[in-house]
């Protein structure tokens, strides 16, 4: 029995170790911040072999090179990718164990990291589709998403094609219709003409898709002169048509930026004070997990600060010696108050009606409790806010801050 407990304990710790150290959300832990920067280097090199062995003079010279770098970097893939499936539980612990690699394997980035290094060797089992197992490799690159994670500047664009996707979708829809028609009308207008390049309906689908995204090559023109003053007008459409897109994108990066001081202006801000611990070596809690805790009900661990970053208190989240425990509970003359936040949620505040998980927050900014008619809740992603609420958010404590 006591042999049993321990593998159990044993497995549970390989996982907790595993999630710690390829988890995207986890920041300020030193073998998560190593894995990142062995992972960005691995993918950085691969895509490099890739690229230059395209060059004979290089590839003649350096090819074994290349080959080594690709076969150890595809290697680490794998590894990567059976770390994430071991830790899949970890991900995502409301879920079951099989429930939980069977939505990180059918995720967009699981996905991504099974065509990272698959291809690679499904050459030796189907010899005869090495070309298209080689052109898959491009994949690769979307790996590139995972450093899009840790960082605003670059995860506001992700976030921004996400939230307009509808309106972007449509204007593709318009383009291929503006596309269709054109290749129609120039088909009847200069079949007869040139029989030899409007061959049919679809013929001119290669002028259209050059006239009406502006790019023009030439190769396919009108000579008639109904058609050339229909190119003329296609042409000025097609600018049109193009720019709804950028026009739709660029609006939605001027709200997302704008977003956070809308909610300012729209509700009422005022300062509030929870208590910091910093956890010893010898202190209970030190190693344990903060769901493990056992800590009474009026009683919340609100933030972590690790080594002067962020690291969100979720209920798999591992205390360590260092830490500095945001604790929400009745303050006593011993404690050291923290300034947070609290935005009581006016009538017109965005927020209000949405849940959570839909909010812009910054990745240095969480919410930590919810005030509602007098009763505390904890926040989860799919809760959702309502007008009055006392939303407390949590934002990165500097050292000055600190001291």
């Amino acid at each position: 029995m006591n042999s049993d407990k321990k593998k159990k304990l044993s497995w549970s710790k390989i996982r907790e170790d595993a999630y710690r150290m390829v988890s995207d959300k986890i920041v300020g832990v030193f073998i998560n911040q190593c894995y990142d920067v062995i992972s960005t280097i691995a993918l950085i090199l691969n895509l490099s072999a890739v690229i230059m062995s395209t060059f004979e003079e290089l590839n003649g010279k350096y090819g074994d090179v290349f080959v080594l770098i690709e076969t150890v970097t595809v290697a680490f893939f794998a590894l990567d990718y059976l770390l994430r499936l071991i830790s899949a539980k970890m991900m995502y612990p409301e879920l079951s164990e099989l429930a939980a690699v069977r939505k990180y394997v059918f995720s967009f980035m699981g996905i991504v990291d099974l065509l990272s290094f698959i291809p690679y060797y499904l050459p030796f089992v189907f010899p005869a589709g090495a070309a298209a197992f080689r052109l898959i490799r491009v994949i690769r690159i979307l790996r590139l998403f995972r450093i899009n994670e840790h960082f605003d500047s670059l995860n506001v664009i992700t976030e921004v094609i996400v939230k307009k996707k509808q309106q972007l979708l449509s204007s593709v829809i318009i383009i291929m219709i503006l596309m269709v028609a054109s290749s129609l009308c120039m088909y009847s207008l200069e079949h007869e003409a040139q029989p030899e390049v409007f061959k049919n309906a679809f013929s001119g689908m290669w002028w259209s898709m050059s006239t009406v995204l502006t790019v023009g090559y030439g190769d396919i023109y009108p000579v008639t002169t109904m058609g050339q003053v229909f190119s003329i007008f296609i042409a000025y459409l097609g600018v049109g048509m193009v720019a709804i897109p950028t026009g739709i994108i660029s609006a939605g990066f001027v709200e997302q930026y704008t977003r956070l001081k809308r909610m300012g202006d729209y509700g009422i801000e005022k300062d509030i004070s929870l208590i910091k611990i910093e956890l010893r070596k010898h202190d209970e809690w030190n190693g344990k997990l903060i769901r493990n805790l056992g800590l009474p009900e009026d009683s919340i661990i609100v933030g972590v600060t690790r080594n002067g970053k962020n690291v969100l208190p979720r209920g798999n989240t591992l205390l360590q010696a260092g830490d500095q425990i945001l604790l929400a509970a009745q303050k006593s003359g011993e404690d050291t108050p923290v300034n947070l936040k609290e935005i009581i949620l006016g009538k017109n505040n965005p927020w209000a009606g949405k849940k959570i998980k839909e909010l812009d927050l910054s990745l240095d900014s969480f919410i930590v409790m919810i005030a509602r008619r007098g009763r505390m809740i904890v926040p989860n992603g799919n809760l959702i806010l309502a007008e009055n609420d006392k939303v407390f958010i949590y934002n990165k404590i500097t050292r000055g801050e600190d001291d």
